[in-house]
């Protein structure tokens, strides 16, 4: 009798079954980590931009529309430097910057990546927490506090 050594075409199925198997379950959990690292950036980036308005506001007598100003390179408080580069920031991260302010009121919001329905907002009342989706458009254009 010829004994040959090897796996048969049974157990190869079988094994690249299993790897293929497994291969899904860890693809699905890395991209929701993906998902909610890119949720981390946009919190802190929106974050930051909390303190940035209020450096602004100081420097430029407590009027986020100061015309007269050049506080961070600019006269308005949503067109400065600091600000475009947190939109890029937050640009990156799969989302989009939406602000509105008045002369002494900002809010600002950008939609999360893990989960399709919510925001995430500030404003300058130092207020911090996630929203509905809709209310990120909402709150842009009619209020300047988070809802």
């Amino acid at each position: 009798m010829n004994k040959s050594k090897g796996f048969t075409i049974i157990e190869l199925i079988v094994v690249i079954a299993i790897i293929a198997v497994l291969a899904a379950i860890v693809l699905v959990n890395v991209t929701g980590y993906i998902s909610k690292g890119k949720d981390a950036a946009i919190k802190a980036n929106l974050t930051s931009l909390v303190t940035n308005g209020a450096t602004y506001y100081d420097q430029c007598g407590s009027n986020y529309l100061n015309v007269n100003c050049t506080a961070f390179g600019s006269v308005v408080f949503n067109a400065t430097a600091k600000v475009n580069v947190i939109s890029n920031a937050i640009t990156a991260a799969g989302s989009s910057l939406v602000t509105t302010e008045n002369s002494s009121l900002f809010a600002a919001c950008a939609n999360l990546q893990s989960d399709s329905t919510n925001a995430f907002c500030v404003d300058s009342g130092g207020a911090k927490e996630t929203i509905a989706k809709t209310s990120c458009v909402e709150s842009s254009l009619t209020g300047f506090a988070c809802p």
